[in-house]
């Protein structure tokens, strides 16, 4: 085992048990999976049971996806074929038989490939594994023979009923900027899953986080009373960095999960979802908060049909006084997706978010009824909305994807009489990614532009405006704005990965007390007017970021990062430039990016 592994590992148990609250069973967070298995699904063609851009995915799927593309006689390279076992490992619960912990071996296989001239070859490798599955992988130099008995867990335990897996989270991060000074991460948490009978899952994770953020991040919070992804906070002092306008957080999600029939799973619990292949969703994001949730997923053939009921907050708490109660309201959602072929998916998306002060609406119970109707039997005083999602993968290297987002419109306005009424508010999405670029393994490249109208995502009621902890449910930027996102990932070598973003966006900012459309916070009724609205009206803002991140994996899921940004903001009043370089270690976690 490595030195520096040991050193982490006796580390975290020298600090204690971390207190844990209680997401079928999701991939986890910091892992490379989710991007796996989107390159190998356009590779092969084959999505299998996994709904493409419904996130977080489910464990089960991707392990049986990645199971039949490494048993199936397709071309890949070697470097997807490693790709496959790093799934094996992160989701060895979906592998295991009754007595995998009995009469390992170290088994060859052969593999096929085509190497960088397209011509077919073949090769061999060894792994770690059990007689009962040969792609079971086991650490070749466990600690004590409890700890990392599988290089993805730091410990675990598994039997033909039930199974626990336990791994600690930990990111530390320096910064420094010319203009700001240090900026820096402390993050230490746990994430434990588990499973009974293959019906019932389990997950949950703490993190406890001090951070220092640049400038922007912090006007944000200030105006919003939140930061994003995160709730309650308070402020944090460092005589060591000597600073004293940090943040301190503690942030807590888990679910526990039904099998109901092989067909339809159930879950409830505190977290966020994802829908959509775009480095942002229009329909909804992973930006806000935590929230409550009871969600039903259900997969028949081509099929896929997901109900989400949340508890949303009103405001954020850090902007309520005293102890009082966060008021409350809800949100129902739908999606029907449906795998028209292997390459193209196409997904029907309708919300609805309400204020209720006392309970939630039960008529959005119903599963199977357009939310429109209902909001019209209750005297449609609730803020519906309807999107399209889709995406087509072609070539075996090209993946097409878009969004549509619909809040009101009236197509007489856009079409017969365009004067920019106010109430056509709508946005979409339109990107395009591209996997082996020129021929070069691993080297991908994205490309997407979003727009939103003016006053989309608003209500004439405040309180149902599309937002949950005083943040967007959807877009960071809210409404009002249009915006291209480049982005590369090259991975050179096993354990190297080489990542650049480059981020322009034109928003419309409020002056004066007037609402131009991109705060969600405000109502519609104090709109500047009801003609003559373009996007980007208000104070122009232009945003460009700029990123860089060298990442290599010292040990499974331990990785150390070099990483550089810019920021740009121009205002009619001036312009204001952010730039820092840093670095750290993180394991188990992802890498925190404010690119908003």
């Amino acid at each position: 085992m490595h030195p520096i592994r040991k050193i982490i590992f006796l580390s975290t148990v020298l600090c204690g048990v971390l207190p844990v609250t209680a997401q079928v069973q999701h991939v986890d967070d910091g892992t490379d999976d989710a991007w796996i298995i989107e390159r190998m699904i356009t590779k092969t063609g084959d999505r299998g049971l996994v709904t493409s851009g419904l996130h977080p995915l489910n464990r089960d799927a991707v392990a049986a996806l990645a199971m039949s593309w490494d048993t199936a006689q397709i071309m890949i390279g070697v470097q997807d074929r490693l790709d496959l076992f790093e799934i094996y490992k992160d989701n060895n619960e979906w592998l295991v038989q009754p007595g995998a912990y009995e009469g390992f071996t170290k088994q060859r296989f052969s593999i096929r490939f085509t190497d960088y001239e397209g011509r077919e070859q073949t090769g061999t490798s060894h792994v770690m594994a059990s007689n009962q599955h040969a792609r079971y992988v086991l650490s070749k130099k466990p600690v004590w023979s409890w700890f990392f008995r599988t290089p993805a867990n730091l410990w675990e335990t598994q039997s033909s009923v039930f199974y626990v897996k336990v791994n600690p989270l930990i990111r530390l991060q320096l910064s420094r900027s010319a203009q700001e000074g240090y900026l820096f991460a402390n993050q230490r948490g746990v994430r434990i899953r588990g499973g009974v009978d293959e019906r019932i899952y389990f997950s949950t994770e703490i993190l406890e986080t001090q951070a220092r953020f640049p400038s922007y991040v912090r006007d944000y919070t200030s105006y919003h009373k939140a930061l994003p992804g995160n709730g309650l906070y308070k402020n944090y002092k460092s005589s060591v960095l000597d600073i004293d306008n940090g943040l301190d957080y503690l942030n807590a999600r888990g679910y526990v999960g039904f099998r109901i029939i092989p067909h339809i799973h159930a879950q409830v619990g505190h977290g966020r979802h994802f829908i959509g292949q775009g480095y942002r969703s229009l329909l909804l994001s992973d930006f806000s908060n935590n929230y409550f949730y009871l969600k039903f997923l259900t997969r028949v053939g081509r099929f896929t049909y997901q109900n989400i009921f949340a508890e949303l907050a009103a405001f954020s708490a850090n902007g309520i006084q005293g102890s009082s109660l966060v008021p409350k309201k809800y949100m129902a959602a739908h999606y029907l997706g449906i795998d028209l072929s292997d390459q193209v998916h196409i997904g029907l998306f309708e919300s609805v978010v309400y204020n209720r002060s006392q309970q939630f609406e039960w008529q959005y119970l119903n599963p199977v009824i357009l939310y429109r109707s209902v909001e019209h039997l209750t005297g449609s005083p609730d803020n519906v909305l309807v999107g399209l999602n889709g995406d087509w993968r072609f070539l075996n290297r090209f993946q097409l994807y878009g969004q549509v987002i619909l809040d009101e419109f009236k197509l007489k306005e856009i079409f017969l009489d365009n004067q920019g009424w106010w109430a056509n508010k709508y946005g979409f999405q339109a990107g395009l990614k591209a996997i082996d670029v020129a021929g070069v393994d691993h080297l991908d490249l994205q490309i997407e532009y979003n727009r939103v109208r003016p006053y989309t995502y608003q209500h004439f009621d405040s309180l149902s405006n599309y937002t949950h902890y005083s943040m967007p449910l959807a877009h960071p930027l809210g409404a009002n704005f249009q915006e291209w996102i480049f982005r590369a990932r090259y991975q050179p070598a096993p354990k190297w990965v080489l990542e650049g973003r480059l981020i322009s966006a034109v928003t419309g900012r409020d002056e004066g007390g007037l609402n131009y459309g991109s705060d969600l916070l405000r109502n519609y009724t104090s709109r500047i007017g009801d003609y003559q609205n373009t996007t980007g009206q208000g104070v122009k803002t232009e945003v460009l970021i700029g990123g860089l991140d060298a990442t290599y994996e010292m040990f499974y899921h331990f990785y150390l990062q070099a990483s550089w940004m810019i920021r740009e903001e121009k205002t009619p009043t001036g312009t204001q430039t952010m730039q820092m370089i840093g670095g750290g270690v993180r394991w188990n976690i992802p890498d925190v990016r404010m690119d908003f």
